[in-house]
C-alpha cells in the first residue's frame, strides 16, 4: 500500500502540515492547481472517504512505501526511480547561496566589474536589504571623508525623463544606480530604449535625449552623454510571466545586456524557508533584539505556516510585525489575526 506525507498543503482552506495519508492517486495538476488524492482515515472531520489535498508543488509531498498511482496528467514515477526530494535544510542552503551570489554581484557592480544586473524575487524576502548593505559598506569611507557618495537608490515610479537625468548624475565609472521597485520603467517603451542604450554591450554607451526639455536645461543636463556607471534593477516582476509579446521582446533585450539573478523564492514553502534561513544564519537570529523566551521563534514560524494563505504577505517584514505583537501582548495571535490577515 502506497502512502504520502504532505509537508505543506491545505484542504478546504485548512492547513495540512507533515501529515501522512494512504495514497489513492499521485501528484496531479488541475484547473485549480496541484493536488494529491488520498484516503481520509480520520484526518479530516468529514464524511468523505477520499479527498484531494492541494499543494504548491511536488516538493511539498514525499511518496513512501511502494509505487505511486499514475493517472493521465500525473507526474508518473516509481518510488525507486523517484528523484530525491529537496529537504528543508537543502532548500535553505539553496536560498542562502542565491543571496550570497547577490552580495558578490553587487560588489562587482560597485567595482565596475559588471555593468548591470537584474534581481528578481517576491517582495519582502530581503532583496533590497542585501544590495543596500553592500552599498553602505562601500560608501562608508566616502561619507567619513565628506566626499560625494557614488551610489543612489531610486524607489517608486519614474518617468523616462527622470530616468535619463538619474543616469546622467551617476554616469561616472564606479558609480552605481539602483532601481528598487521601479517596475513602471519596464512598462514604458521610451524608458526601455534609454535603458538598452545605457546597458549596451559596446565599449561606448551613448545616451541621447532628442526632445527639448526645460527641466534638463534648468539642471544643466546635456542632451547626450556617455554612461560609464553600473545599474542594478530590483524587481518583483517575473519576466517569464509577462504576457505582452512587445514587452517580452524588450525584457529579453534587457536580459541579454544584464546579468540576471532569479532568487528562486517562488513558492510559499520557499518564502517560509527564506524566513527560517535568515533566522538560522543571522547573528543571534531574527529576534535577537526581542529577548524572547526559548521556543517563541518556533511558535511564530508555526503560526505563519498555518496561516500562510491568510496573511497579507509571507515575508520577513510580516515576521517582524508579528514579533512586535508578541512583544506587546500575550494575545498576540488575536492581534495578528486582526491586523496582519486578509478579511475572509
Amino acid at each position: 500500500m502506497s502512502t504520502v506525507i504532505v509537508k505543506f498543503g491545505e484542504y478546504r482552506n485548512k492547513p495540512v502540515i507533515n501529515q501522512e495519508f494512504t495514497l489513492v492517486k499521485g501528484f496531479q495538476t488541475g484547473k485549480k492547481g496541484n493536488y494529491v488524492t488520498v484516503k481520509n482515515d480520520g484526518q479530516f472531520d468529514i464524511a468523505i472517504d477520499v479527498v484531494k489535498v492541494k499543494v504548491n508543488s511536488i516538493n511539498d509531498v514525499v511518496f513512501t512505501n511502494g509505487e505511486v498511482a499514475v493517472t493521465e496528467n500525473a507526474i508518473a514515477f516509481k518510488a525507486k526511480e523517484t528523484k530525491s526530494v529537496e529537504t528543508d535544510e537543502e532548500a535553505m542552503d539553496r536560498i542562502a547561496k542565491r543571496f550570497s551570489i547577490l552580495d558578490e554581484m553587487t560588489k562587482a557592480a560597485i567595482n565596475s566589474d559588471i555593468r548591470a544586473m537584474i534581481v528578481s524575487g517576491p517582495p519582502g524576502v530581503g532583496k533590497s536589504f542585501g544590495v543596500e548593505t553592500q552599498l553602505e559598506k562601500a560608501s562608508m569611507f566616502d561619507k567619513l571623508a565628506g566626499k560625494r557618495v557614488r551610489f543612489e537608490i531610486v524607489k517608486g515610479a519614474m518617468t523616462a525623463l527622470g530616468l535619463y537625468a538619474q543616469l546622467y548624475k551617476y554616469s561616472d565609472k564606479k558609480n552605481v544606480l539602483v532601481f528598487d521597485d521601479c517596475d513602471s520603467v519596464f512598462q514604458d517603451e521610451l524608458s526601455l530604449n534609454i535603458l538598452k542604450a545605457a546597458l549596451d554591450s559596446g565599449k561606448r554607451r551613448r545616451i541621447c535625449w532628442n526632445s527639448d526639455s526645460s527641466m534638463l536645461r534648468r539642471e544643466g543636463i546635456p542632451d547626450q552623454f556617455n554612461f560609464e556607471g553600473s545599474a542594478i534593477f530590483i524587481t518583483n516582476l517575473k519576466f517569464e510571466n509577462v504576457k505582452s509579446k512587445k514587452l517580452q521582446d524588450h525584457l529579453e533585450a534587457l536580459q541579454s545586456r544584464c546579468h540576471f539573478l532569479d532568487l528562486t523564492v517562488d513558492t510559499e514553502r520557499d518564502k517560509m524557508l527564506r524566513i527560517k534561513q535568515v533566522h538560522r544564519d543571522s547573528d543571534g537570529g531574527l529576534f535577537r533584539d526581542y529577548n524572547f523566551e526559548e521556543g517563541k521563534a518556533e511558535e511564530i514560524f508555526e503560526f505563519m505556516a498555518v496561516n500562510k494563505n491568510k496573511l497579507h504577505e509571507l515575508s520577513l517584514r510580516m515576521c517582524l510585525k508579528i514579533a512586535d505583537l508578541v512583544k506587546i501582548s500575550e494575545n498576540w495571535k488575536m492581534l495578528a489575526e486582526t491586523t496582519c490577515m486578509k478579511r475572509s
